[in-house]
């Protein structure tokens, strides 16, 4: 995944910074707590189709 078009991303619950997670393929928004899918290289930024990150993914 492109990491400019990464840096222009950002959560759409959250409007904040989005972590790329290169073994998942997914785009982590920390403080929303959702893990949003990478798809055929294309961000799917629909909270629908988030998944919720529990204690342990996040660090806690």
């Amino acid at each position: 995944m492109d990491t400019k078009l990464i840096e222009l991303l950002v959560c759409p619950v959250t409007k904040g910074h989005l972590e790329y997670d290169r073994q998942k393929f997914e785009l982590v928004s920390r403080s929303a707590r959702l893990a949003y899918p990478v798809r055929d290289g294309v961000p799917v930024m629909l909270e629908s189709e988030a998944r919720p990150l529990n204690d342990e993914e996040l660090g806690l």
